[in-house]
């Protein structure tokens, strides 16, 4: 790795579900386990229905929360007309990382071939806050966590990544 210290971040995990109850949340439980296994914190866990107002709703009130710095939702990405976490999401963001979902299905292509492309996986920044948009399938949250998230989450991934920048992700809020 490097000379670095790992610095641990303070991660929220959100399942989107009209059919599962948090104790069935399988996926975010993989989510806790891997971020918590890496060293950093859970700082919120909630389920919520396929409703994009509502999800907004949490996304916006966990960005404005000082003691987190990473969302992670899990459900609502694919095609159907209940799945609304990704306009949720949009609807938040101050700025989209759009190679996200371009490595999320690099990814997922090399585990499920073509079916990759009905996934819209996606993410962003608001408030100084990042937000990551995963399938409510555990292979698809192993496979962003695995692959995308604990090298970008690890201070010590060089050449770089999201923790470094960080700090500055908010600073036009606090320009002049």
């Amino acid at each position: 790795m490097t000379d670095r210290e790992f610095l641990p971040v303070r991660i929220a995990v959100l399942a989107v579900s009209d059919t599962r109850t948090l104790a069935e949340d399988t996926s975010g439980d993989l989510l806790v386990e891997r971020l918590t296994t890496a060293g950093h914190t859970l700082s919120a866990r909630h389920i919520l229905p396929d409703d994009r107002a509502a999800i907004a709703d949490q996304l916006r009130a966990w960005c404005g929360d000082p003691d987190i710095d990473v969302i992670l939702t899990t459900g609502g990405t694919g095609l159907t007309g209940r799945d609304v976490t990704v306009e949720a999401h949009r609807d938040v963001y101050e700025k989209e990382i759009e190679a996200f979902g371009t490595v999320f299905t690099l990814v997922s292509m090399q585990k499920i071939g073509t079916s990759a492309v009905q996934s819209r996986a996606t993410g962003g920044v608001a408030q100084g806050t990042y937000l990551f948009a995963l399938p409510g399938s555990r292979s698809a949250c192993r496979d962003a966590w695995d692959e995308i998230l604990a090298p970008q989450l690890d201070y010590r991934h060089k050449p770089c990544n999201f923790v470094e920048i960080m700090p500055r992700l908010d600073e036009h809020l606090r320009r002049k």
